[in-house]
């Protein structure tokens, strides 16, 4: 089975450079970073939002339905419990929500949720390869270029690998769907020993097959794909650091964006 969140679009993001959306990626992290207020936040989750639409990479979106939504769940949860603010709302004994850890338990989740969207705006639209060669132009040494480029490639992978195993074992009678939360957990633990041991079998076959083709991290070499910036790209690094320099400015020297100041 492949989950592999890649979509192959010909659109404005798709032939953007690598190294462009890296910098996009760290661009949307700092500008979700900057603020506390649900609605300042939003606008960032929107943005990317609209992005996701552009690329027409919303199935890959669909994909991570269920994580997005545990993490929008648990955040706005539990946040507000440990987030402190003047406004009471709501106490019972030593427990307590305000208005403000309301919000800022709403900003939270926002922040997960575009943290999780912007990365998988990066994989939906940027093939592995491509991927390498931005690292590499960026200066990372080799080693842990490939390192990254691996474990990004081998995470949908074990994925598919675990979703072949669950449907091979519901064939046989499996039953995942009975009893409540924590009787699926214990029905869904004896599947991890073979999906261990296919990871363990996948790895051994990644370093023979690595050691047969002669792999040598610090050999020089050359690029099959080699990124090139183009007008676009600066244009769109322009336009990031013109929203960077606007949200700092917002927060920092007027103090915008903030329902509980201390707190990022």
């Amino acid at each position: 089975m492949n989950l592999s969140l890649y979509q192959d679009r010909n659109t404005w993001l798709h032939r953007l450079d690598p190294r462009t959306k890296l910098a996009g990626l760290v661009a949307v992290f700092a500008l979700s970073l900057c603020f506390n207020d649900p609605l300042y936040v939003a606008v960032v989750t929107a943005g990317v939002l609209l992005l996701i639409a552009a690329a027409r990479s919303t199935r890959s979106l669909w994909t991570l339905r269920f994580l997005l939504g545990l993490l929008v769940v648990f955040s706005l949860g539990l946040w507000p419990f440990f987030a402190k603010g003047p406004t009471l709302l709501w106490r019972w004994r030593a427990l307590e929500i305000s208005e403000e850890s309301l919000l800022f338990g709403i900003a939270m989740a926002l922040r997960l949720a575009t943290f999780v969207m912007s990365g998988l705006l990066l994989l939906a639209t940027t093939r592995n390869e491509e991927l390498n060669a931005g690292f590499l132009r960026m200066g990372l040494p080799y080693p842990a270029a490939f390192a990254l480029a691996t474990a990004l490639r081998l995470v949908p992978t074990f994925a598919g690998a675990g979703a072949t195993i669950i449907q091979a074992q519901v064939s046989r009678g499996l039953d995942l769907e009975s009893k409540n939360i924590l009787g699926r957990f214990g029905k869904f633990l004896p599947l991890a020993v073979p999906l261990f041991i296919s990871a363990i079998r996948y790895t051994n076959q990644l370093s023979m097959a690595l050691e047969a083709r002669g792999f040598s991290p610090g050999a020089p070499r050359s690029l099959y794909h080699e990124p090139r910036m183009g007008q676009a790209d600066y244009w769109t690094q322009a336009v990031l650091a013109v929203l960077l320099a606007v949200c700092l400015t917002l927060r920092l020297a007027l103090g915008l964006g903030v329902v509980i100041p201390g707190r990022l």
